[in-house]
């Protein structure tokens, strides 16, 4: 697979667009868990070099991003520019490889549109200046998947293991590769003149050991990784309040079941990906109905589906015959190779067959492991459902369709700045660039007063008003820390314990909240994902006989600051 100059010139367009939209952004202080884990971990990498931090809890995450961003500050400069500059590169990246992946599977005006969807796309938009390990797993899948797809399986081993090494939760790739080679081997060996590599020893049916040691290969830097931060901290991943709150207090199986449907609801309707999946829903059946089954009939009569099975009512497809249309974008498929044990089928159905064993695989993990009900965990697959909904889309009549995905397209630029009406985390929009200016102005409001007078807060402000390099303050202020603010937080709280008290929404809590409106929701978000609404501020005011001394909101957020 040629990267030619225009595949570059395209990289570059995209980089530029993408920071220009982020313009305003770019130098905003450090955001939640970007303040909480990342920027400090990236930061003890750039001074000292370490790959496990201490200047903050290490949790076990696989140190990629915070080298390249150790990396970027040495090059340029520890700044918020740099760091989002840097960031947005891996975005524009990641828009430039699905481009490029869509061309393979689909076509140019499938891949264009899903490029668009996926750049302008509410979750990805924001993510793609935040300093968080999901954006760059899921440039690396995105290129795993095209590599596998274009029989370059070193080049797929060697994009899997940077995913690992992004995000450790990238290793399901690897199932799904080996389950898809598997079966595209067995297809192979199963009459179709496409022998394996001659004297080849197999490991497994029908695909050749040069070819496991390439899929396989990604769990070596994964397990040299486990073994050093095992050799360090003596865990072999997180620490002991990590593993209680991402997996030893997730295995309920209700849990898990209404983190599957919150998970499902999080890639297939929120953000208004709800409008791609119907209307791809409806091409699907459009097309269906248009020629009597669910594949498009591609002018060679007849089309294996490359999966080990044959669709029996087109025929057979002998090897090397000139290649038809792809089932989708009506643009001709390349010839089937013999180069490797993972070739010889349109690339079409194959690129399904990824995209659903992945989506379902991070649909499954993310409902068992997790404590945070965080979308952004779902960007490695965001990119492949974008192609496949924009390919789906694409099969109405062309007029409609083409209308169909720019109203998508404005609809997600219009959810960059509207909020739904139930909570929601503030980084899945623009949400989080309000959350910052509001600490912003706390920040300078709390410098400002005399005495060094003790703040009690809850995190991540207890993390911007003692650590300077996160860009809230100039220098650290004195802290009382609370875990949130809920009213068994403050049970046990004295007066004495603090001289201003620094409150602000943690969460989306909007007028006529929808959660709040529906008990037996309500019920389940407080049991199994530990949402509990803020206490009143009056009770506060009357508990600890306090004055306001400033006030701030903004579009639905607030800060307000009170003293004795």
């Amino acid at each position: 697979m040629r990267f030619s100059f225009k595949a570059l010139l395209a990289f570059l367009a995209t980089f530029v667009a993408l920071l220009l939209l982020h313009l305003p952004l770019v130098r905003l202080p450090y955001f939640w868990d970007e303040a909480g884990y990342y920027i400090p971990a990236a930061v003890d990498f750039y001074r000292s070099w370490l790959l496990i931090p201490k200047t903050t809890l290490p949790v076990g995450h696989t140190p990629l991003v915070m080298i390249y961003l150790g990396l970027v500050w040495r090059l340029f400069g520890y700044s918020a520019l740099a760091t989002r500059a840097a960031m947005t590169l891996i975005a524009a990246a990641t828009v430039t490889a699905l481009y490029r992946l869509g061309r393979r599977v689909a076509g140019r005006e499938i891949a264009a549109w899903s490029a668009l969807l996926l750049a302008l796309s509410p979750l990805f938009f924001a993510q793609s200046t935040l300093a968080h390990l999901d954006l760059t797993a899921a440039l690396f899948t995105t290129l795993a998947v095209l590599f596998l797809l274009g029989e370059q399986l070193w080049l797929f081993a060697l994009a899997a293991s940077l995913a690992v090494l992004s995000k450790e939760t990238a290793v399901v790739l690897l199932p799904v590769a080996w389950l898809y080679a598997w079966r595209r081997g067995r297809g192979f060996a199963a009459g179709r003149r496409a022998p394996l590599s001659a004297g080849a020893t197999l490991v497994a049916p029908y695909v050749p050991l040069a070819a496991w040691g390439a899929l396989v290969a990604p769990l070596i830097p994964l397990a040299a990784w486990a073994l050093y931060y095992h050799h360090v901290t003596g865990y072999w991943t997180g620490n002991r309040e990590y593993l209680s709150y991402n997996l030893y207090s997730t295995l309920s199986p209700a849990r898990i079941f209404w983190s599957l449907l919150r998970r499902a609801y999080e890639l297939f309707i929120g953000g208004f990906n709800w409008l791609l999946t119907a209307c791809a829903a409806v091409g699907l059946w459009w097309e269906r109905r248009g020629t009597g089954h669910g594949i498009r009939d591609s002018g060679y009569g007849t089309r294996d589906t490359g999966l080990g099975t044959r669709d029996t009512r087109l025929g057979t497809r002998d090897l090397g015959e000139t290649p038809g249309p792809c089932p989708v974008s009506r643009v001709p498929c390349p010839p089937f190779r013999v180069a490797s044990p993972v070739s010889q089928a349109p690339p079409w159905w194959p690129f399904i067959f990824l995209s659903a064993g992945l989506v379902a695989i991070y649909l499954l993990l993310l409902s068992l492991v997790g404590g945070a009900i965080l979308p952004r965990y779902l960007l490695p697959v965001l990119p492949l459902f974008y192609l496949v909904a924009a390919a789906l889309v694409m099969r109405l009549p062309r007029f409609l369709a083409r209308l169909i995905l720019a109203t998508a397209a404005a609809c997600f630029v219009w959810a960059w700045f509207i909020n739904p009406p139930y909570p929601f985390p503030f980084e899945d929009n623009l949400a989080y660039a309000d959350f910052i200016r509001l600490h912003e102005q706390a920040a300078r409001v709390l410098e400002t007063q005399p005495g060094q007078p003790r703040v009690l807060t809850a995190w991540p402000a207890t993390d911007e008003l003692t650590q300077p390099l996160l860009g809230y303050v100039r220098r650290p202020l004195r802290v009382a820390p609370v875990q949130g603010f809920t009213p068994q937080e403050f049970a046990n709280v004295p007066p004495e314990s603090f001289d201003v008290l620094y409150l602000y929404s943690r969460r989306w809590e909007p007028p006529g909240n929808w959660v709040a409106r529906l008990p037996g929701w309500l019920r389940v978000q407080e049991r199994y994902f530990d949402y509990h609404q803020q206490v009143a501020e009056e009770v506060l005011v009357a508990q600890y006989h306090l004055r306001l001394l400033a006030e701030m909101e903004y579009h639905g957020q607030w800060v307000r600051i009170y003293s004795h």
